[in-house]
């Protein structure tokens, strides 16, 4: 047995560390928490100092007892838990857990995965910091606080299932504001004048394009300076040179990260952190979870060395960047790779890219400015006062941008490029002048890398928070992330050539949308309601705020009591005045009047999400309803397309004996027939597709290789149809389910195969019964994956020890399902935090 033991909290982390040291050391991975705030209740004792109740998961029983064991029998326990506060909160957390021995436990940090410094965390080890600990615990508590006491006011008012957070809550409200900021802009065009002048000089031919500085407001005014152009002259005016540099960007924080890697590689921002976690453990680049810029003298040698090896002298320039992030965490390092001269990786595509991201932007941030030459052309018409401006800019000495440029979140940045040689007086000759009308610009909706942008600049949220308020938000169906196609608009153009004026009109698709994020119905009228009814909570500065008493409580500087109990009280306070008078919102709209029933027609958010209603509870008539559309909005829709609403489902026609019918469901419309269902394309229209149509769908369905909805035969008079579920493709017969195997192909299985997969399983499902009460078919004892239990309908009840299955009466089997309640469903936890 080794004599020490090293917990880390991940399987990989724990492979590369067990490298790195010796024969006396076993290193073992706690699987992340092992232990949280007990699901059941409130978990926390509000009126004993806010003592918080943990319990240990399910699935970490049996790791919690291995460790155990390891733990008393090893010399020293080292806790190399992550160096943030989350990872000291699963250090404590083990410590007590465990029943560790003070004297026998060292706390090792380190910010990379390398022998140097498992082998220098080993040589310096600590004690468990209670401040970082107490932080994250005061997080911790206060979250469950908000979310266990504001949620059930959210089922109350507004519809069951609801979740609110103190920083899900506040992303949603910037996610809404720049929503409504969208649809409330007023659109106004001007137009913009560019002249094309064609210059040959030494047989080498290129366009001089100029700009006249200001906008036109009207198509009028756009004319008129085209036709003041007519017939003029246009010379070089000015010419002014001015030099100029660009500077790299610092290394990457985790917000950065996700940033560029949206940008440039098409990563969400949990995808970002799931890679960069990966890379981390397996010992290629620093800790992930950082909102310092700053990095070792050790990896600035590094970082200079390389330069000078690939590139040469003059492409170096040290720099030291200080974080200035609102109530920076830690004084980690920035992320950047273990080794420097490690240019490229090997393995899993979205590692090697992210990495080669990573490498890029450390190597470039130790290296020389860019220099640049900007020119600006001042242009002169003969006769007029107007002139035109030609920019553009050459690179002189390319510096760190032979290695990386950073990405922009504008989606209209026009690249410079490089004028043609130039002479002040020279003729110019036009080939061209067009007027164009533009139109302003909404401000541009959200990607999740905007959105955590905007939270670190308001100081919401941490480096470990991000990721998963985004997830949280979009899980609660307050958000979705998805693309938009946008609408025709047309657009005029006015083109002066050879003295003639034309006049266009052309087209242009605005208004698409590539992975943004769009509030929702329900995620707006939740907001709507937490903003009039709990202000204080949804409040920008007072949510950064609590994230500088949690930066207090890590260093010491406050008691994470006191700060508990200065927000529970009056926000309880609050909760309950809402719960009793707080108005139930529901978004309604009235639309108009159906023309047939004269009935009202309005839009609300109702039990089962947004809907249209005509008619109202009081009358005699039952009032009818109908579901949006996915792409529908409570705030946009009008009363045409209610009503079109209620012209399904509909039925077009029969196939194979079976009515087609098309409706629209919580996926979007579907052509349902035989009980099975099948998506419409983007292209379809359910209001107007056929029965052809309809029949088309179903046969480019079956004939794919999933086989969804095929009839493969009868077997006992009934059908045996061909499905796909959550755990892969089935055969439905009579009401049950019935998996295929891993070898069975959906679109070729035959009936003789189908019947072959149904008695199988019924012969199994006999062979698992070991007694059955005539008396009563609901009871049942069975024999397990994990032993025999007792089957009461749908709940299963374990056995004791001792008791012998065979012998055990109906009478048994039913004070055993008495005294043990049916257990609770399995909790499934991610590995890791």
């Amino acid at each position: 047995m080794a004599k020490n033991l090293v917990i880390v909290e991940s399987p990989a982390k724990a492979k590369t560390i067990e490298g790195f040291l010796g024969n006396e050391f076993e290193v073992k991975s706690s699987f992340g928490h092992v232990r949280d705030l007990a699901l059941k209740g409130l978990a926390v004792d509000t009126e004993n100092h806010y003592k918080p109740n943990y319990e240990i998961s399910e699935d970490k029983i049996k790791i919690i007892n291995e460790l155990k064991k390891l733990s008393k029998q090893a010399e020293t326990t080292w806790l190399a838990t992550d160096e943030d506060r989350e990872g000291e909160a699963i250090s404590w957390h083990l410590f007590d857990t465990l029943g560790l021995d003070e004297k026998k436990t060292k706390r090792i940090v380190f910010h990379e995965i390398t022998k140097s410094a498992i082998q220098k965390a080993i040589a310096n080890p600590r004690g468990i910091n209670y401040q970082l600990v107490e932080a994250q615990q005061a997080r911790r508590i206060l979250d469950r606080l908000v979310g266990f006491e504001l949620s059930p006011v959210l089922w109350k008012k507004i519809k069951p299932s609801l979740s609110a957070g103190r920083v899900q809550s506040v992303a949603v409200r910037l996610l809404v504001e720049r929503e409504r900021e969208v649809t409330g802009f007023k659109t106004i065009s001007s137009y913009k004048i560019v002249a094309l002048f064609p210059i040959e000089k030494g047989g080498v031919s290129a366009i001089l394009k100029a700009e006249h500085p200001n906008r036109f407001k009207t198509k009028q005014d756009a004319e008129k300076f085209l036709v003041s152009c007519v017939g003029k002259e246009f010379s070089i005016k000015d010419l002014e040179t001015k030099p100029g540099k660009k500077s790299p960007s610092p290394p990457f924080t985790t917000s950065t990260l996700q940033q560029e890697a949206s940008r440039k590689l098409g990563f969400s921002v949990l995808q970002t952190m799931t890679v960069a976690q990966h890379l981390y453990e397996a010992g290629k680049i620093t800790y992930m979870r950082t909102d310092s810029v700053n990095l070792s003298e050790t990896a600035i040698d590094a970082a200079k060395d390389e330069i000078i090896k690939s590139f040469g002298d003059e492409y170096v320039k040290t720099r030291r960047y200080e974080t200035k992030t609102k109530g920076a965490q830690e004084a980690h390092e920035a992320i950047r790779p273990t080794y420097m001269s490690k240019q490229k990786i090997s393995g899993d595509k979205n590692e090697v890219r992210l990495y080669d991201l990573i490498w890029k932007r450390t190597i470039a941030s130790q290296m020389s400015d860019a220099i640049i030459e900007r020119t600006i052309a001042t242009i002169a018409i003969s006769g007029i006062q107007d002139t035109l401006i030609a920019a553009g800019e050459v690179i002189k000495f390319d510096g760190f941008l032979k290695v990386y440029m950073e990405g922009s979140d504008e989606e209209d940045e026009e690249q410079k490029g490089m004028l043609p040689p130039l002479t002040i007086g020279e003729k110019l000759l036009l080939k061209e002048m067009t007027a164009t009308e533009r139109f302003t610009q909404h401000p541009p909706r959200y990607t999740e890398a905007s959105l955590v942008k905007k939270l670190e600049e308001l100081g919401i949220g941490r480096p470990s928070t991000y990721a998963p308020t985004i997830s949280t938000i979009q899980k609660r169906g307050y958000v979705v992330k998805e693309d938009r196609p946008g609408a025709p608009r047309n657009y005029n153009v006015l083109t002066l050539s050879n003295n003639k004026i034309k006049d266009d009109v052309k087209t242009e698709q605005v208004g698409v949308e590539k992975a943004k994020l769009f509030p929702t119905d329900i995620g707006m009228v939740v907001n709507d309601f937490l903003i009039t009814n709990f202000h204080s909570i949804m409040d920008y500065n007072f949510t950064a705020d609590v994230e500088k008493e949690f930066d207090e409580i890590a260093h010491g500087q406050m008691n994470w009591e006191k700060m508990i109990d200065g927000f529970y009280k009056p926000f309880h306070k609050t909760v309950e005045k809402a719960s009793e008078s707080a108005e139930r919102p529901s978004g309604e709209r009235v639309l108009g009047v159906d023309p047939v029933s004269g009935k009202k027609v309005h839009v609300r958010i109702g039990r089962f999400g947004p809907m249209v209603q005509v008619g109202d509870s009081e009358g005699e008539e039952k009032p009818k309803y109908s579901s949006l559309k996915k792409e529908q909005r409570i705030d946009t829709i009008t009363l045409e397309q209610a009503l079109d609403l209620f012209k399904l489902p509909r039925t077009v026609g029969e196939y194979e004996g079976k009515e087609l019918v098309i409706g629209v469901g919580r996926f979007g419309p579907f052509v349902k027939h035989n009980e099975a269902y099948y998506s419409l394309k983007k292209e379809d229209d359910p209001l107007t597709i056929d029965a052809e149509r309809a029949i088309q769908l179903i046969e480019e369905k079956r004939t794919g290789q999933d086989g969804q909805g095929r009839v493969v035969g009868q077997y006992e008079g009934k059908d045996m149809t061909l499905g796909k579920g959550r755990f892969g493709p089935y055969i439905k017969h009579d009401g049950a389910y019935y998996s295929l195997k891993k070898d069975d192909n959906p679109s070729t299985l035959s009936e003789e195969r189908a019947i072959q997969l149904i008695e199988e399983k019924k012969l199994a499902d006999k062979e698992k019964v070991i007694k059955e009460f005539p008396k009563d078919k609901n009871v049942k004892i069975l024999n397990g994956r994990y032993g025999p239990y007792i089957a009461i309908g749908k709940a299963n009840h374990k056995i004791p020890k001792g008791a012998d299955p065979a012998g055990l009466t109906l009478e048994d089997c039913l004070k055993i399902a008495a005294e043990s309640p049916a257990p609770a469903k399995k909790k499934f936890v991610k590995k890791g935090k």
